[in-house]
């Protein structure tokens, strides 16, 4: 017997019922369909794949004008905002029970995901309304355009001095060192007020690390010790950040470097849970300021995109009349302008143009370099008290990163 027809529909009424419990359980409202119509519909969508493409596409067109009926007669009867979820929701269902007919293995996935997709209302409103704000969404979505229609359209081939110049290669790399920070500085800001200050310096790390330094300088001469812990937190991001965009051009060398970024946000971590412990309580409503800038900002990623390719060529000059350390004192020079950028240019030259070593050691030169700005920066904006504070506890971190990369 044949029991590939029956696991399709067993399939297709285990679609339908997970997003027909799903639809029955939301509270906000009282929906047209719930735990008994939607495996109804998606049993239909099954059946009528069994049957024929014709039969999928009249089923289909069935649907919809029972849910076009439910929504008119939702709007007549209730006052307010009527959303159109469940009726979507019912859609998808017949779309899946149909699918489940000849793939349910991908139908059962599909529809794990936009059960989730459902129950998510609330965080995913709570993320569209209160952490991302006009401006944010402008940064993205001119991003976005960028990403998916000009990014195919750059010739994907070594161009420029030394052949070092990928057009798609160098724009793919602006894109990811952007959505890392974005990523970084919504996660910061879903954490809430609750940590003040600490919240700020994590968030505001993964968009610069030198300017929330400079900051957090300026904080320390209002509030004193609470803009100490969080002028360390920016180096966390700035090594967790490190590490992924590295990956991205190479992914040796981010392998090399994990084990010392590691030990070096352990070591910022602990510190940070030290000072914040010692910090009068008070100080922990202190008020979350905008970390320094929008990560997603198009002028920003085109400047990040020139630095890129400066470094890109003068990293491989270096090399190439220098050698391996031409390399290194090339991503020390270019850390005190940008950290990251330094650490991607020496990173994207390994294996091919230098050893993975050397390309390891060239991202410590960069973050040592861009150590020094920090510390200047510190002194400038916050004084000398508290530039000797930073200096101090960012030495142990220093040490711990600096025996890492060497090893």
């Amino acid at each position: 017997m044949d029991l590939q027809p029956a696991a399709a529909l067993a399939t297709a009424l285990a679609v339908g019922l997970l997003l027909g419990v799903e639809r029955e359980h939301d509270a906000t409202r009282k929906h047209p369909a719930g735990s008994r119509t939607f495996p109804l519909i998606a049993l239909g969508g099954a059946v009528a794949a069994a049957l024929s493409p014709s039969a999928v596409a009249v089923g289909l067109a069935g649907v919809c004008a029972l849910v076009v009926v439910w929504y008119w007669h939702e709007v007549g009867s209730a006052e307010g905002d009527i959303g159109a979820t469940t009726e979507v929701a019912a859609v998808v269902a017949y779309l899946l029970g149909a699918l489940a007919w000849s793939r349910p293995q991908l139908a059962v996935a599909a529809g794990v995901l936009v059960a989730v997709l459902l129950a998510a209302k609330r965080p995913l409103h709570r993320f569209a309304t209160g952490l991302v704000g006009d401006r944010d969404v402008a940064d993205a979505m001119t991003l976005f355009v960028v990403a998916f229609v000009v990014l195919p359209l750059l010739p994907d081939r070594p161009l420029g001095p030394y052949g070092v110049l990928n057009p798609a290669k160098v724009w793919g790399l602006v894109l990811a060192v952007t959505l890392i920070g974005w990523a970084g500085y919504l996660a910061a800001r879903a954490l809430g007020r609750r940590w003040g200050l600490l919240v700020a310096g994590f968030g505001g790390g993964f968009v610069s690390g030198s300017a929330t330094t400079a900051v957090m300088g300026r904080r320390w001469r209002e509030v004193g010790a609470p803009a100490l812990p969080a002028a360390l937190a920016a180096n966390i991001s700035t090594l967790a950040q490190l590490v992924a965009v590295t990956a991205v051009a190479s992914p040796a060398v981010s392998w090399r470097l994990l084990p010392a970024a590691a030990a070096g946000a352990v070591v910022l971590a602990a510190e940070v849970a030290w000072l914040t412990r010692r910090l009068p309580p008070a100080s922990g409503d202190e008020a979350v300021e905008e970390p320094v800038n929008r990560p997603m900002s198009l002028r920003a990623a085109i400047g990040l995109a020139l630095v890129l390719v400066a470094l890109l060529v003068v990293t491989r000059a270096a090399a190439d009349r220098l050698g391996g350390g031409g390399a290194v004192l090339a991503a020390g020079l270019g850390g005190l302008a940008d950290a990251h950028a330094a650490a991607v240019a020496a990173a994207s030259l390994a294996p091919a143009a230098i050893p993975v070593a050397t390309a390891v050691l060239a991202c410590g030169a960069a973050l040592a370099a861009n150590t020094v700005v920090k510390l200047v920066l510190a002194l400038v904006a916050g004084g000398p008290g508290f530039a000797a504070r930073l200096a101090a506890w960012l030495a142990p971190v220093v040490v711990v990163v600096g025996v890492g990369v060497a090893w």
